[in-house]
């Protein structure tokens, strides 16, 4: 399923995991308006299928309702190139307005199908983020993976083996397994 970041973010949502406030537009003025509601910092980003969009020029933060609008204007309609567009890139119709966050950690977590063992593969690392291919192409072995067996689903033994390999400890172990079975929650009932 090719599905946009609000449109994930929206699905998250129904499953109980807490996503930053952000609504999508087509419209620089609608940013502005939603900047406004959202008040104080806010993340305008292009709205494509395709990842690498913060390293391509597609995520601007911004400190107040006028510079949404305007990194709304300045996004929309161009053609956005990343690693995984190709030079051909993709044209910008919609940007995601969102509250803008402070980001204590930053870790990856994905979900994928590995088609050399035929099962969905939970993958985590601490040293993810925007630049997770990188950090899979020089050092994969900061990817730790979980295949997931689909007649049993998902198990909290699984969860918590990533969550204390990601470093996490106390009440994050908690919060990162229930995270993770959300998530693949979200990936069998979607995908």
């Amino acid at each position: 399923v090719k599905i946009h970041e609000y449109q994930a973010k929206n699905l998250f949502s129904t499953h109980g995991l807490t996503v930053p406030r952000g609504e999508v537009t087509s419209t620089a003025e609608q940013a502005r308006e939603i900047a406004d509601r959202l008040g104080g910092r806010v993340v305008v980003k292009a709205q494509i299928h395709a990842g690498g969009r913060g390293k391509g020029g597609g995520v601007k933060v911004v400190a107040n309702s006028s510079e949404a609008e305007e990194a709304a204007r300045e996004l929309l309609g161009m053609t956005l190139v990343t690693a995984q567009t190709g030079p051909e890139g993709r044209r910008v119709g919609r940007v995601l307005v969102e509250e803008g966050l402070e980001i204590a950690r930053e870790l990856y977590l994905g979900l994928l199908i590995d088609r050399s063992i035929a099962r969905p593969v939970l993958m985590a690392s601490s040293a993810g983020g925007m630049e997770i291919e990188q950090v899979a192409a020089e050092t994969p072995e900061l990817i730790l993976r979980e295949s997931i067996d689909p007649a049993r689903g998902f198990s909290g033994f699984q969860a918590r083996r990533l969550a204390f390999g990601l470093g996490l400890s106390g009440r994050s172990v908690g919060k990162a397994v229930r995270l993770m079975q959300a998530a693949c929650a979200v990936f069998f009932e979607n995908d």
